[in-house]
């Protein structure tokens, strides 16, 4: 059963071994998946899936192979659409609303079943049909007092189960990323280690099988020097103004970045727009948590590894007019450009990330400066692509 799909997710890169696929196999001989696909997707991916890098993957290929499977758990496009704009209805006196109408949950499953073949068309308000608002048991934004929701956004939280929801989905390379895309970025960024000069103190295991068999069996020990990791990384995060609705994907990408503790080095500053004589160590940006930027050029060494964060998108003066800055009590006698160009000379592994869609950047506000600061800095969009071509680039620029 389901060999297609074992090919399919050999063919799409994914290493499944026989053993594993039989084991899946009397996983659903026992009964395990319960005649579901949702619970078929759960067992099929701890066994099959053996690190969470390739849930993406797997993800997407369990997609592609049952995206036109019918099944009861799927709930039509069409009611789905429905339910996707509700009416605001007038709120149900909660007095009216019958606590003790319950139904179990085998119950409520036949039900909805039965008004899936019967609806033909948008409801709201009522008890009877799926919908928005009203008593019904079947639907979202309602006043029932249990059921199941279809659609919408947990409210009262008197759901039974949810229909309608897939934990799998289509992971497109343009997705925005959450924080477990970063963390898996940056694993894979600090996983880019050299062996330095030192003892070759640490054995060699399957050298030393090899050796050892080349010579008639008699024990070879092979050493190597310690791998050791290299990967020195600064931040900048572009704080405050337009940069506020990204705030929660930043916030995001400053916990991947803190989690992934096996750095040598790591250093965070904030700036506002752009950065001039002051970096900040927090992103309030207060002048009393500054420091230096000359100093941050001065005394780190060239290795570190940048990564800024920003939209780029300002007035133009500010890249380009000495006392240009946007704040009124911080004058700058050098040009926002002149220090990211020098910042640039100094750390040559300088990539720029942008949140903005990178469609949008030559036309929305900003486009000037996101324009300049292209022409001084790689930049990429802050997606999932985007992330893979910067690390790519930082890692292999010289």
């Amino acid at each position: 059963m389901f060999t297609d799909l074992f090919y399919l997710l050999r063919a799409r890169g994914l290493k499944v071994s026989m053993n594993e696929w039989l084991a899946l196999m009397e996983a659903l001989e026992r009964g395990l998946c319960r005649n579901s696909l949702l619970e078929f997707y759960y067992v099929s991916r701890a066994i099959l899936v053996k690190t969470e890098a390739d849930f993406d993957k797997f993800d997407e290929i369990f997609l592609e192979y049952f995206d036109r499977v019918q099944h009861m758990e799927d709930i039509p496009n069409e009611l789905m659409d429905w339910l996707h704009d509700p009416k605001n209805m007038k709120k149900y006196d909660k007095d009216e609303v019958d606590a003790r109408t319950t139904y179990d949950l085998e119950k409520l499953r036949q039900m909805l079943e039965e008004r899936l073949k019967e609806q033909h068309e948008r409801h709201d308000g009522g008890q009877y049909w799926v919908g928005t608002g009203g008593t019904s048991t079947m639907g979202h934004s309602g006043y029932a007092a249990t059921g199941i929701r279809v659609g919408g956004q947990g409210q009262h939280r008197h759901a039974l189960q949810v229909a309608g929801d897939r934990e799998f989905r289509d992971f497109r390379e343009d997705n925005v990323l959450d924080q477990r895309s970063f963390q898996l970025a940056f694993r894979r960024l600090r996983q880019m280690t050299t062996r330095q000069d030192g003892p070759m103190d640490v054995l060699n295991l399957d050298r030393t099988i090899e050796e050892t068999c080349n010579n008639a069996g008699y024990l070879q020990l092979e050493f190597d020097r310690p791998r050791t990791n290299d990967i020195k990384v600064m931040v900048l995060f572009d704080s405050g103004g337009s940069m506020t609705p990204y705030a929660r994907l930043c916030s995001q990408l400053f916990q991947a970045v803190n989690k992934a503790n096996n750095f040598k080095d790591l250093k965070i500053y904030y700036f506002h727009n752009i950065w001039y004589s002051e970096l900040y160590t927090d992103p309030h940006c207060y002048y009393d948590n500054s420091v230096q930027t000359q100093w941050v050029i001065n005394n780190l060494s060239r290795d570190y590894k940048v990564i800024v964060v920003g939209d780029a998108s300002m007035s133009p003066t500010e890249l380009t007019w000495v006392g240009g800055s946007s704040w009124y009590s911080r004058y700058n006698n050098e040009t926002g450009l002149a220090w990211l160009n020098r910042f640039h000379s100094r750390f040559e592994k300088m990539v720029w990330f942008n949140p903005i869609p990178e469609a949008m950047w030559e036309y929305d506000y900003g486009y000037q400066t996101i324009e300049m600061i292209r022409n001084a800095v790689d930049m990429y969009q802050l997606t999932v692509e985007g992330l893979g071509q910067g690390l790519k680039k930082l890692v292999s620029a010289r």
